[in-house]
């Protein structure tokens, strides 16, 4: 195969004959792709996949459709004269930035290896807006996080679980998209090394492109990861916070208790039937009992209050 460097302008009909779609939704244009082109992509079943003619390499992408975060299966089979990719339909939005840049770039559309390089190109942007999304959902959580972490809502009212359980499912909504997004990178970057590897010799200029885009792939996937760690961080903040709050308000049971607990076992006493109790006779008995039953209480809370546990 010829390769040329230098095209002299974009031509369509070459990039058909370079790059052929297989759509997985329409089934009997499926099977004639299969039968001109001898690609067989059941054989590969969704793994990286070598044959005589061509290398399957499978890639599962998230693609953000405004507010909401899909995922959706591509698989590249990769030959020497022809690229077949099977995709979820025959036009593919996100590929509209690969065309447009093979247009500015023509010498892209004139190879397999390059119609290749300019849809991975693509999917790695749309991988990235995704990423950025979900930093933007945790940005809008901010407030609510730090309300969360000082325990008051905007009233002045202490914040419990089920306030934050919106936040929470939200949050985990996020860490689910970016666990995702570094998923697709990992496949990107195989998919992008696996086309570096099949590239002849002559092809520098290509090359050239492919090892910065497997670099901006690796730096997607470590934007990924760092906002994987934040997402993860504000968690830990949240259920923190709320774990504390509990304890609190546990402590304040279990200190209320400790303090009528004497009390209590008095008037249990008191409340027994006896034949004899002398108390009773006294002319201050009632006045005696009632500030002994006092001082019952106020001796746990002085040992309560002495040890900090009041705080």
């Amino acid at each position: 195969m010829r390769n040329r460097v230098v095209a002299v302008g974009y031509n369509p009909a070459e990039l058909d004959r370079r790059w052929v779609r297989a759509p997985a939704d329409n089934e009997p244009e499926l099977a004639r792709v299969a039968e001109t082109t001898g690609v067989d992509f059941a054989a590969a079943a969704g793994r990286v996949w070598e044959t005589d003619s061509f290398v399957y390499l499978p890639v599962v992408v998230n693609l953000r459709d405004g507010e909401t975060v899909r995922r959706e299966a591509v698989v590249f089979a990769l030959g020497r004269e022809v690229l077949v990719t099977l995709q979820p339909s025959a036009r593919f939005p996100v590929f509209d930035k690969a065309l447009a840049r093979m247009r500015r770039t023509p010498y892209l559309a004139e190879s397999p290896y390059g119609v290749m390089y300019a849809l991975l190109y693509a999917l790695n942007e749309a991988s990235e807006r995704v990423i950025d999304h979900a930093s933007d959902a945790l940005e809008a959580m901010n407030e609510e996080i730090a309300m969360a972490t000082n325990g008051y809502d905007r009233r002045g009212r202490e914040i419990g679980v089920s306030d934050m359980q919106d936040t929470i499912a939200r949050m985990n909504e996020a860490e689910e998209i970016v666990s995702r997004s570094q998923e697709t990178q990992l496949l990107l970057a195989r998919a992008a090394r696996h086309l570096r590897a099949e590239l002849e010799v002559e092809q520098v200029r290509l090359a050239g492109l492919l090892d910065i885009l497997i670099a901006d792939i690796d730096g997607v996937k470590e934007h990924a990861s760092y906002e994987h760690d934040k997402v993860r961080y504000l968690q830990q903040s949240i259920m923190t916070s709320l774990d504390v709050k509990q304890n609190q308000i546990v402590k304040v049971f279990t200190i209320i208790t400790a303090v009528f607990l004497p009390p209590t076992l008095i008037a249990t006493f008191y409340g027994m039937n006896f034949t004899v109790m002398p108390e009773l006779a006294w002319e201050h008995g009632f006045l005696v009992t009632t500030l002994l039953t006092l001082i019952a209480a106020l001796i746990p809370l002085w040992y309560i209050r002495r040890k900090g546990w009041l705080r």
